[in-house]
């Protein structure tokens, strides 16, 4: 298949594509007779798990690695390595999680105080000298 329907296929673009393959990250496809390239079910499986990553967030150097172990055959030591990955992307996102709920808390309050007609500045700076004072 050309670029374009492999393209429409994975709802990626031909443009992504190009990128992985200049990259060395998706082997660089047959050519057909008049140069177009011509990818096979086997290109387009490889394609799809690389996006499928890149979408768990997981590093473009990782996600391909883990694609060209699985398009050799050995998606057992995908699996492993994916679970490892998940654990941390998972931890990742709760830490995360916690600070922007202690963004939204801190906004609430400096809202709230300046609703009450309190100047910005004082509010904004005693909220990081509290957090450090803490911290320490």
């Amino acid at each position: 298949m050309r670029i374009g329907e492999l393209a429409d296929r994975l709802g990626a673009t031909a443009h992504a594509i190009r990128f992985y393959e200049r990259q060395g990250l998706l082997p660089r496809p047959k050519r057909s007779r008049n140069g177009y390239r011509d990818y096979s079910d086997a290109d387009a499986a490889r394609l799809r798990l690389l996006i499928g990553l890149r979408q768990l967030d997981l590093p473009l150097d990782q996600a391909a690695e883990l694609a060209s172990l699985c398009a050799e055959g050995r998606c057992d030591q995908v699996s492993d390595e994916l679970r490892a990955a998940i654990a941390g992307k998972r931890q990742e996102i709760a830490r995360r999680a916690d600070d922007l709920r202690y963004l939204d808390h801190r906004l609430a309050h400096l809202a709230g105080q300046l609703a009450a007609g309190e100047p910005p500045r004082p509010l904004i700076t005693l909220q990081k000298e509290e957090r450090h004072d803490h911290a320490m």
